[in-house]
């Protein structure tokens, strides 16, 4: 779908349900860059909406990859394979994965289980070293002219990156401004809530973050799920505020006796209460059918931060 000024989402079909996973397309005066692309199931999706766009397979000169989980960077190896031209766009942190992808699948492997990794993700092909180009804070591709800047957004993972379009104000933030899906939306106001997801949050860099893309005074944030957000000051300054709510409840409810489920619980309560808040009808069946998968992400993402907070304070720094 065509969001205007050369942009258009794609909806990679990740997650079994529409609307849940973008990818988007940037065109320029006949180049075009991809930012994310989805799972290996989703290459046949990302290059049909090549074609429906007009952009030819060898006019992509970038596929930029916000960060390698896999339901954004999944299929960029395959993808690869199909576009000669482009060049994968990586966070340093994130390239090793790409070239070697053997650490990515297992530590996928042990957070979702064997089945559902083959069923949701299907594995990975190792992209080519000379066709990846590590990306530095502050660097700037050239997309036919139209500038695209890069910059290192940790916080929901170390290897994040967000692309900032001068021409539109927008950023396209992958993971790192939350996750807004549009059922949630209220007289055209969006609601959103961060992901931490294990194993790399840290609540501090995923804050940083959210107010270093709000220093930018952007008018839209292009989120992966799912689609364009406005009003973006307001959500970003929510966000922070649920990231140090989560962290709360995460740190008063560590030595509860199931520690996993109260935490799952709590946020699912802090969750239905924001949505309340912001309108939205019937919460308390709506956020749990909608919300259940990332609630249980949540809560890994925060319990991990919690352990990699306990053995440093054991080791006396």
């Amino acid at each position: 779908m065509g969001l205007g000024d050369g942009i258009t989402i794609i909806d990679t079909g990740f997650g079994e349900r529409p609307a849940f996973c973008a990818a988007y397309l940037v065109a320029e005066a006949g180049r075009a860059a991809l930012i994310d692309c989805g799972t290996l199931h989703s290459v046949p999706r990302m290059l049909a909406a090549l074609d429906a766009a007009g952009v030819a397979r060898d006019a992509v000169d970038y596929l930029i990859a916000t960060h390698v989980h896999l339901d954004h960077a999944g299929g960029a190896g395959a993808l690869l394979r199909e576009l000669p031209a482009a060049r994968l766009v990586v966070h340093p942190r994130g390239a090793p994965h790409m070239l070697d992808p053997a650490r990515l699948i297992a530590s996928a492997r042990q957070v979702y289980g064997d089945a559902l990794f083959d069923r949701a993700y299907g594995g990975l092909v190792p992209a080519p070293a000379e066709r990846v180009l590590e990306a530095a804070d502050g660097q700037v591709l050239d997309l036919a002219g139209r500038p695209l800047l890069l910059a290192h957004t940790p916080g929901h993972a170390l290897h994040h990156l967000s692309v900032w379009d001068a021409r539109t104000r927008a950023w396209f933030t992958g993971d790192v401004f939350g996750i807004s899906y549009r059922e949630f939306d209220v007289g055209g106001r969006p609601f959103a809530i961060p992901t931490t997801s294990p194993v790399q949050f840290d609540p501090g860099q995923m804050k940083d973050s959210v107010r270093r893309l709000l220093a930018a005074e952007p008018e839209v944030c292009y989120v992966t799920h799912f689609g364009a957000v406005r009003d973006v000051r307001r959500v970003g300054l929510r966000l922070v505020e649920q990231v140090d709510a989560m962290v709360a409840l995460a740190q008063f409810l560590a030595d509860a006796p199931d520690a996993h489920a109260a935490l799952k619980q709590a946020l699912t309560t802090l969750y239905v209460d924001r949505a309340r808040i912001h309108g939205v009808g019937d919460p308390e069946q709506q956020v749990p059918a909608l919300l259940d998968m990332d609630i249980e992400l949540n809560a890994q993402g925060l319990a991990a931060w919690m352990e990699r907070e306990r053995r440093q304070a054991a080791r006396g720094g």
